[in-house]
């Protein structure tokens, strides 16, 4: 992730490393500014709590990473059937990268810390839902181009998002538990079957797109 010489941008890129890498609960504001190189009274300056630094991070991960590479990825100017194979096929490539980098897989940070504090940390909890709910739209309005152009069999876009959603979130974290990577090998074939690509247009599952 990117570094800033701003203290408040240090203690977000902290915040998301250390939350990433342990767990939410594990990390500590003390934690948080030894990493960021920040003293403790820098971070009362920008930030209430922990939770109110977790809010400004996660939704800078979304603005400075997510976003973009989705925009990307996700286009509008590219064959529906080739975002979904791209964004799928790269899965596997990003984790095992990730395990390669830090020596496990830690999977998705913002689905991880909202399994984490979905009962305790409401406003942690409500920007996560937030997040995956703006992902989720990406999906949506691709699986309607999809539709549009008969690639798959008639179904509720909308529905079948929050299945496809599912999917990959569950093979991820699958992957975080086992340490594997290789477990999402079988992503793109899962994806397939579940959104019923009909086989023509399934043979377009070339090389996937970087994501």
């Amino acid at each position: 992730m990117g570094r800033t010489s701003n203290a408040d941008q240090k203690l977000m890129d902290a915040a998301l490393d250390l939350m990433w890498e342990e767990s939410y609960g594990s990390v500590t504001i003390d934690h948080i500014c030894q990493r960021a190189g920040v003293k403790t009274g820098s971070f009362y300056y920008f930030y209430k709590s922990k939770a109110d630094l977790a809010v400004a991070a996660l939704e800078k991960l979304w603005n400075d990473e997510w976003k973009p590479t989705l925009d990307r990825v996700f286009s509008p100017s590219v064959d529906p059937i080739l975002r979904l194979t791209g964004y799928l096929g790269a899965i596997h490539g990003k984790i095992s990268a990730q395990k390669a980098e830090h020596g496990k897989v830690l999977g998705c940070p913002i689905y991880s810390v909202g399994s984490e504090v979905s009962t305790q940390e409401v406003d942690v909890s409500a920007v996560v839902r937030d997040i995956l709910s703006r992902k989720l739209r990406y999906y949506e309005s691709t699986l309607r181009d999809a539709l549009a152009q008969g690639d798959i069999e008639p179904c509720d876009p909308a529905k079948q998002a929050v299945a496809l959603f599912g999917l990959i979130e569950g093979m991820v974290s699958q992957a975080r538990i086992m340490n594997d990577p290789d477990v999402l090998r079988q992503l793109p074939d899962a994806a397939r079957s579940l959104l019923r690509l009909k086989s023509a247009r399934a043979q377009l599952a070339g090389a996937p797109l970087t994501a």
